[in-house]
C-alpha cells in the first residue's frame, strides 16, 4: 500500500511517498481502509519535530474509513463497519491499523469526509467551550483564527451555548465569511488593532475568554483584551510556540491561562464516544457548517502542509487516499 512516511524532521518536503506492507492487526486493533484523512496543524508539528515522535513515522492523527480486518479479541466492530478516529498516529496512508478502543462508528448520514473534516476540530472545540472554560448566555469572548477549522466550529457552538463572539481573520477576504457564522465583530488582524477593537467592543471591559489557536503572534493581545479575572485558552500555536510567561503577568487582571490538549479529555474510551455521539448529532441535525478548504491526493501531503502553513487556507484541508 501507499503511505507518507517521515524519516528525517523538517519542512513539507520530509513527507515521502513509499509502498509500505498492509498493516496486520495486533490484539485489540482494527485494520481500516482509509477514505479521509484530516490534515492538522499537529501533523505538522509532529513532522517539524516540535512535538517529536519517533523515526521513521507515518503522521496524520485524524482519519475515516471502512473497517478492513480485525485482531483478536475485538468485538465491538465488524469487517464492513464505518470507523473515524482522532488522536492516533498512521492516517496518512491507504491503510491504518488503530485500537478498537480509540475508533468511533459512523452514523449512517455522516460520510468519512465529513467525519474527517469534523472529528480532531470539533472535539476539539466542544471540550473547548464546554470543559476547560464553560461558556454560559452572555458571555462574551473572542476567538483568534476565526476562519480556520477550529475557530469555525468554535464560533458556531459558543454561539449555540449563548455567548457572543468577536472574531479575527488574518486578511479581508475572510470577514464576511466569519460574520456569517455568528461572530458579531470582525477583525482583520492585517488592518486594524486587535485589543482596540475588542475593548471598544466590550465598553473597555474585556472579554471573559480567549481562545487562541495562534500562540507567539497573537499571545500578547490576547492577555491585553481580558477582562478581570477573564481565562486565555491557548490550544494552539500556528505562528510559533509562545516564550516562557512570568506567571505576575497575570496579576494585571487576576487572569487564569491554560494549555488544554484534547487528548486529556478524549483519554477514556467512553468520553471519546461521548463527545463524539454529541458531535455527530449536531452534525446531523444542521447545528454545524462544515467548510472544506481543499482535498489533497495522499501523495501530495507536502503540498497540503505548505498550504495549511500559509495561514492562507478557510475551513478543513483533506488528504483522499
Amino acid at each position: 500500500m501507499q503511505a507518507m512516511r517521515i524519516h528525517h524532521t523538517g519542512g513539507p518536503d520530509a513527507l515521502i511517498a513509499e509502498t509500505v506492507p498492509n498493516p496486520v492487526p495486533a490484539p485489540g486493533e482494527v485494520v481500516v481502509a482509509v477514505e479521509a484523512a484530516g490534515v492538522n496543524f499537529i501533523d505538522c508539528y509532529h513532522r517539524s519535530g516540535l512535538y517529536p515522535q519517533p523515526l521513521p513515522f507515518t503522521p496524520g492523527v485524524e482519519g475515516a474509513g471502512t473497517v478492513r480486518a480485525l485482531g483478536a479479541e475485538v468485538t465491538a466492530f465488524r469487517i464492513g463497519d464505518r470507523v473515524a478516529w482522532a488522536g492516533v498516529a498512521g492516517s496518512y496512508a491507504e491503510q491504518a491499523a488503530i485500537p478498537a478502543e480509540r475508533l468511533v462508528p459512523l452514523p449512517t448520514a455522516v460520510t468519512a469526509q465529513q467525519a474527517a473534516t469534523a472529528l480532531l476540530q470539533g472535539l476539539t472545540a466542544q471540550i473547548l467551550t464546554s470543559e476547560t472554560c464553560p461558556l454560559a448566555p452572555g458571555d462574551q469572548i473572542l476567538v483568534h483564527a476565526g476562519a480556520g477549522g477550529v475557530g469555525r466550529l468554535l464560533i458556531q457552538m459558543a454561539r449555540a451555548r449563548g455567548a457572543r463572539v468577536i472574531a479575527t481573520v488574518g486578511s479581508p477576504g475572510k470577514v464576511d465569511l466569519v460574520r456569517d457564522l455568528g461572530a458579531e465583530r470582525v477583525v482583520d488582524r492585517s488592518r486594524e488593532d486587535v485589543v482596540a477593537a475588542g475593548l471598544d467592543w466590550t465598553g473597555g471591559a474585556g472579554v471573559r475568554a480567549v481562545f487562541d489557536g495562534i500562540g507567539t503572534a497573537t499571545f500578547d493581545a490576547s492577555l491585553a483584551i481580558l477582562a478581570r479575572r477573564g481565562m486565555l485558552v491557548l490550544f494552539g500555536q500556528s505562528s510559533g510556540p509562545v516564550a516562557p510567561v512570568d506567571p505576575a503577568r497575570l496579576a494585571a487582571g487576576s487572569f487564569f491561562l491554560t494549555r488544554p490538549s484534547l487528548f486529556h479529555y478524549i483519554a477514556e474510551p467512553a468520553a471519546l464516544l461521548s463527545h463524539a455521539e454529541a458531535l455527530f448529532a449536531n452534525l446531523q441535525a444542521g447545528r454545524l457548517q462544515l467548510l472544506v478548504d481543499q482535498t489533497f491526493p495522499l501523495t501530495e501531503a507536502a503540498a497540503a502542509h505548505r498550504a495549511l502553513e500559509s495561514g492562507q487556507t478557510t475551513g478543513k484541508l483533506l488528504l483522499l487516499p
